[in-house]
């Protein structure tokens, strides 16, 4: 018909029709229990800001802001070939990365390893051993039949570091599934530099690096209106540049106070005390039986690693519920395995594109043996929204109190991981909660863009390595050498960077 308009999609909420009245009442009890309102919101972002400052103070907080030592933004005009590795939870990836003259531009080979699970509590010999053997299976290969000194390397360890230097990182305690003795509390660069030694690679560390500040960088160098960088992936994080003047507890350095310092926040730990998340009974028990109770408090209820288990959690209690009859009669008991459903089987149940769910009903199947009904399809598609909205409304929160703290009227913030790339609508619904939370008036035209807006960010774990690595070394060749412990040996190594 002429003059009709596209055609909206059926609403899920109109398919409750056939839905039982206990599912129905859960249903209502699961979205008062998830929904975080715009009051809440305000809330945790001012406790949030009070958290930010007090992690910058000489006493410090839950949340810890480590200082980075990457100590400006690039500027475009960076040269040089680096070496940049990433040690993420499930890969080791190892790029070369060439920054050419032309400005803003770049040019990178790059090579996948997979991490080993028994790696991850296995011995810290083995881990850099490994890590070593990586990188000279890189070399030798991009390489071969070249003499090469030591290339310099940008290495994105992204764990929570204390770092007194920039080419030096105490770990505080592993994250990610990473349980390894007698590394926790140490600097991880001499037996990652003695593995290194041991097998001839011709590398030399010049920037340890967090992802979330290689995020913020990388992202910096191809849009000046970049002020934040976010990971919200398996785990989450910021970073953001803050005023030397501004962080008493590096007061005694007497750093220039006008000086840029990149604060890699760490806000995963954010309200560790719980005075202010909502948490619900079920995230009361993915922290009770982690790994680290009363740690994360923040990521156990954002972050990918642990939304399929909030559902998991969720759904097994309706099963067991005298109140309820979801997955009555159904065996469950491949449901009852801690940690067997992920992000990505809630993401695939919010993407169903089918009105009866046909594809979730499939996945339910297959995945864990249940054979779903129509009504009880419709409480697992409410949930998955719920579990995800709420996700992407708190993470809101640590942006928004970024923003604030900062006076950032208006400004770009790069974000990166699986959950900000691949959940459906986590974009639009932290849009939406900013805009609560900063009180924007609504927009009128499709066109207008929010003041701060969340956008996919640059390669950080690469690029942002490299980056960090040439900026350390500019500031090497300037004599300014704060939070470089090892200034000659950078010197050094960049002129290969330069070759």
């Amino acid at each position: 018909m002429v003059g009709m308009g596209p055609r909206k999609p059926p609403s899920r909420r109109g398919s409750m029709a056939d839905v039982p009245e206990d599912l129905k009442s859960q249903i209502k009890r699961l979205e008062e229990l998830f929904t975080v309102p715009q009051e809440k919101l305000k809330e945790v972002t001012d406790h949030f800001i009070s958290e930010l400052a007090k992690g910058l103070s000489v006493d410090g907080g839950s949340i810890p802001m480590n200082a980075t030592w990457c100590m400006n933004y690039p500027d475009g005009h960076e040269t040089g070939t680096f070496i940049a590795l990433d040690m993420g939870g499930t890969n080791l990836r190892v790029c070369e990365i060439t920054l050419p003259e032309e400005k803003g531009e770049f040019d990178i080979i790059q090579s996948k390893y997979r991490m080993p699970e028994e790696l991850k509590t296995g011995s810290a010999e083995e881990l850099w051993e490994y890590i070593a053997d990586c990188l000279q299976q890189f070399v030798e290969y991009h390489h071969e039949g070249e003499e090469l000194d030591q290339l310099p390397l940008g290495f994105t360890f992204s764990y929570p570091a204390t770092q007194e230097y920039i080419d030096h990182g105490v770990l505080q305690r592993w994250t990610k599934g990473f349980d390894i003795d007698g590394v926790e509390g140490k600097d991880v660069v001499p037996p990652f530099e003695a593995a290194l030694k041991e097998k001839g690679v011709p590398i030399k560390l010049t920037a340890l690096v967090n992802d979330t500040t290689g995020t913020l960088i990388a992202s910096a160098y191809t849009d000046t209106m970049m002020k934040i960088g976010c990971i919200f992936g398996t785990g989450c994080n910021a970073a953001y540049m803050e005023h030397c003047g501004d962080i008493p507890k590096l007061a005694h350095l007497n750093l220039p106070k006008d000086a840029l310092m990149a604060i890699n926040c760490e806000w995963g730990a954010f309200d560790n005390e719980h005075k202010v998340l909502p948490r619900t009974q079920y995230d009361i028990v993915i922290d009770k039986e982690s790994p680290r109770p009363g740690q994360q408090a923040f990521e156990k209820m954002i972050a990918g690693l642990y939304l399929g288990e909030i559902f998991r959690l969720v759904v097994l209690d309706l099963h067991k519920s005298n109140e309820c009859s979801l997955f009555k009669d159904q065996d469950v008991s491949q449901l009852e395995k801690p940690y067997s459903l992920d992000a990505g089987f809630l993401a695939a149940i919010e993407e169903d594109p089918f009105e009866n769910l046909s594809e979730t009903h499939d996945m339910f199947k297959k995945k864990i043996n249940i054979d779903a009904t129509r009504p009880e399809l419709e409480l697992c598609r409410r949930l998955a929204e719920l579990i995800g909205t709420r996700a992407a409304r708190l993470s809101a929160c640590g942006v928004a109190a970024i923003a604030k703290k900062k006076n950032l009227g208006e400004c770009h913030v790069g974000a990166d991981g699986s959950v900000f790339n691949k959940y459906p609508h986590f974009k639009a619904r932290g849009a939406q909660a900013l805009r609560e939370i900063l009180d924007w008036p609504e927009k009128t035209k499709r066109s207008e863009k929010d003041p701060i807006e969340i956008l996919p960010a640059e390669d950080g774990s690469g690029v942002g390595a490299a980056l960090i690595a040439a900026l350390t070394m500019q500031r090497v060749q300037k004599g300014e050498n704060w939070g470089i412990r090892d200034p000659k040996a950078i010197l050094e190594a960049m002129k290969s960077a330069k070759k």
